[in-house]
């Protein structure tokens, strides 16, 4: 294998995930503005389903990542279980008619996601060599993000050329979610297994499996999650400041490009210059970027803060995740993306919660000002707690 090139089978997962969130994002961006017009609903319920749907499939990612170690085959299997599951639900959308019944589909296209996403990471951990690890991983953040630009473009063609009603664009989401399952079948392959002794296997899925650094790392992870709540706080904010729901789709697009840039970036910089520096810059970025945030209550600056935003945020998706592959055991790297994901999943609910209850009991300026500080605070813990063990030195 050649250590600096890209395999096929990365490749082949970074189109998946570019179709997925392309099929994803004719969707995603229209769920706030559902909520708050055709359902008659506010911010708190905004975070009620985005939590929810976020920390539904938490145990399904630890389980899925544990299985997924156990046998050869069960990657892969489990991803086109989960991406199938999301690809069905998501079309669904275009009929809801009360925010119960959005919050179930929501929650089956998680589940889906749960199912995914660690066996995901962990086969992304397997095929990629080592050294290019934060290359690999950023590349599928920024094809993701990429996908899900186009999906909002494609969105914001029919809305405002084609004049379809949201119902439609939603519907048509079910296109390239099909596309997603055949180049996932025909072309993704999986390394052949490694030898691992049975009981090796079969080691109890529990915390302490995880080294102490690694423990450390994930703590941290969960408060960075209360402080990055959902990304369609931002749309909501958008409309609140006056934007048409074309705008708003523009913003998400802009929110994606930017993302998408950084990612690649910070994935090929992170090799050289380490793993751990980039995610850390990055979270010190998140937290000022919604300090901007905070200040803004113009539209035209709403523009300019969610570039920011998207580029710091950008900047350590991939690495993120590529810390976890790199300092995994090989035969435990899909529970050690389990416990990532739950870690994750898990805070979702709270800081879901928690923020659009800030928002809707004082106002969005003081619920972005909450989660720049809170992720401030992570990103010193980050750096000055968890990164101080010797295990991430040089990474």
């Amino acid at each position: 294998m050649n250590r600096h090139k890209l395999p096929s089978s990365v490749i082949a997962i970074g189109l998946v995930s570019f179709l997925n969130d392309m099929a994803s994002e004719m969707v995603t961006p229209f769920i706030p503005i559902l909520i708050a017009t055709v359902l008659g609903a506010g911010p708190v319920i905004l975070g009620l389903v985005e939590g929810i749907a976020d920390a539904a499939a938490s145990f399904l990612k630890l389980w899925a990542g544990r299985y997924s170690d156990f046998k050869h085959g069960r990657r892969k299997r489990l991803m086109v279980i989960g991406y199938g599951l999301s690809n069905l639900a998501r079309p669904l959308m275009s009929i809801v008619s009360a925010w119960s019944f959005l919050l179930l589909l929501r929650s089956l296209d998680r589940a889906g996601k749960g199912l995914r996403d660690a066996p995901r990471d962990a086969l992304l951990g397997d095929i990629a060599h080592a050294e290019i690890h934060g290359f690999a991983f950023g590349f599928h953040r920024a094809m993701d993000n990429a996908g899900a630009l186009v999906g909002t473009l494609l969105a914001i063609a029919a809305l405002g050329w084609l004049h379809w009603p949201v119902g439609d664009v939603i519907m048509w989401s079910a296109v390239p979610g099909a596309l997603v399952l055949l180049v996932l079948i025909f072309g993704v392959r999986e390394p052949p297994p490694l030898k691992v002794e049975f009981e090796e296997q079969r080691s109890p899925l529990a915390w302490s499996i995880l080294s102490h650094p690694m423990r450390r790392y994930l703590w941290v992870l969960v408060l960075f999650t209360f402080a990055r709540a959902s990304e369609t706080f931002i749309l909501l904010r958008g409309y609140e400041l006056g934007l048409t729901l074309v705008q708003v789709l523009l913003l998400w697009a802009i929110l994606s490009i930017s993302k998408s840039l950084a990612s690649l970036l910070g994935g090929k910089i992170s090799d050289s210059v380490g793993k751990q520096n980039v995610t850390t810059l990055s979270w010190f970025g998140y937290a000022m970027s919604f300090v901007v945030l905070c200040l803004v209550d113009q539209s035209g600056a709403l523009w300019f803060a969610t570039v920011l935003y998207g580029l710091l945020r950008g900047l350590g998706e991939g690495t993120e995740r590529a810390l976890i592959s790199l300092y995994a055991d090989k035969h435990e790297r899909g529970s050690a993306f389990g416990w990532y994901h739950l870690a994750i999943g898990a805070s979702a609910i709270p800081a879901g919660l928690l923020f659009g209850t800030v928002w809707h009991y004082w106002n969005a300026s003081m619920a972005f000002l909450f989660a720049g500080a809170l992720a401030m605070l992570s990103a010193l813990l980050l750096r000055f707690w968890s990164f101080r063990n010797p295990l991430f030195g040089g990474s």
